[in-house]
């Protein structure tokens, strides 16, 4: 029998780390949920505030805590191109500091600790689809740069605690992923095409539209972070998690319109807004932003035979519940 964890989630009111701390209490662990808000929504968390096992607090991990705990799941930070790269400084910062501080809490404590990384450490990839043992193709001074280096500089204060200290560290390599409780303004592809069919507004496509990305939803991304976390011991990663489902971008906008029109309508809102959906669509392209990757996919092997874990939602069916989620938002 497993008896339950103490587990502490940073940036646990984020899109990810509110799925997690969801995820973690119906299996009846311990939550400490903290962030900064600095991205991140009370929405996403107000219906655990009421939970026996569930416990909030405002933190921002450059700052260390002192807190006593069994896991360590390292979310926090800002990771899309609009709020990253609002405050760069801060958000290398985050990456940095904020690894070095939960680092020094997970040795203090000897809990496990789980980095999520993610797929811009590879950069523009000059090998595709990308495996983990792929060093990247990452501009160190761009405009992307205090993301994709600060989450590189987390990976290896991992692996060098581990072979300083030896302690059970465990770096997921984060792709695309999409769900209920994206930003709509956070600029991503997925959240920003589904803002502009609701409201039956012109699709914006930045580039010609033939640049990939592989989406996964986010129901089978926590279930893999959490079989990477119990993994055993000397299974550190990284480990790529994410959908190996290739679309271009322009495949993605033509699904999202479709879903948004074949979705029921149950408000007059959302009546208007389809009425705007039922003509062509208008594509609109725009130059593509410095440094964008041209091609994203996982090579999910590792996944597959160490973790027992490959994404089950397809795409479509996971549009779906986001447009919905979208809907309830009131965006039209």
């Amino acid at each position: 029998m497993e008896y339950p964890k103490r587990i502490l989630i940073t940036g646990g009111a984020g899109f990810l780390g509110s799925h997690l701390c969801e995820r973690l209490l119906n299996d009846d662990h311990d939550v400490l949920c903290v962030d900064n808000f600095y991205t991140s929504t009370r929405r996403n968390i107000v219906h655990l505030l009421d939970h026996p096992n569930f416990e909030l607090m405002r933190h921002d991990v450059t700052f260390p805590l002192y807190v006593e705990v069994d896991q360590i799941y390292n979310m926090a930070c800002p990771a899309s191109p609009i709020h990253y790269q609002k405050d760069p400084v801060q958000t290398t910062k985050t990456s940095v500091h904020g690894a070095i501080n939960m680092l020094g809490l997970a040795k203090r404590t000897g809990a496990r600790i789980l980095q999520a990384s993610t797929s811009e450490v590879y950069g523009d990839p000059e090998i595709h689809p990308q495996t983990e043992d792929y060093w990247g193709n990452v501009n160190p001074i761009g405009v992307r740069s205090c993301y994709d280096e600060g989450k590189r500089c987390a990976e290896t204060l991992f692996f060098d605690y581990r072979r300083q200290y030896g302690m059970p560290i465990k770096v997921a390599r984060i792709f695309n992923t999409y769900g209920p409780r994206m930003l709509p303004d956070d600029g991503r592809v997925v959240s920003n095409f589904i803002v502009q069919a609701l409201k039956g507004e012109d699709i914006t496509i930045y580039g010609d539209g033939s640049q990939t990305r592989s989406f996964c939803y986010v129901d089978d991304l926590v279930d893999g972070l959490i079989r990477l976390m119990n993994s055993p011991e000397d299974v550190t990663g990284p480990i790529n998690l994410g959908n190996p489902n290739e679309f271009t971008i322009k495949q993605l906008a033509e699904k999202v319109v479709e879903i948004c029109k074949s979705e029921p309508c149950s408000r007059p809102e959302e009546s208007r807004a389809r009425l705007a959906l039922t003509g062509e669509s208008n594509i609109v392209y725009k130059p593509l932003p410095e440094d964008d990757p041209t091609q994203r996919q996982p090579n999910i092997t590792q996944a597959k035979d160490i973790l027992d874990w490959q994404p089950k939602i397809p795409l479509d069916e996971g549009l779906v519940h986001t447009v919905n989620y979208f809907k309830k938002l009131q965006v039209m």
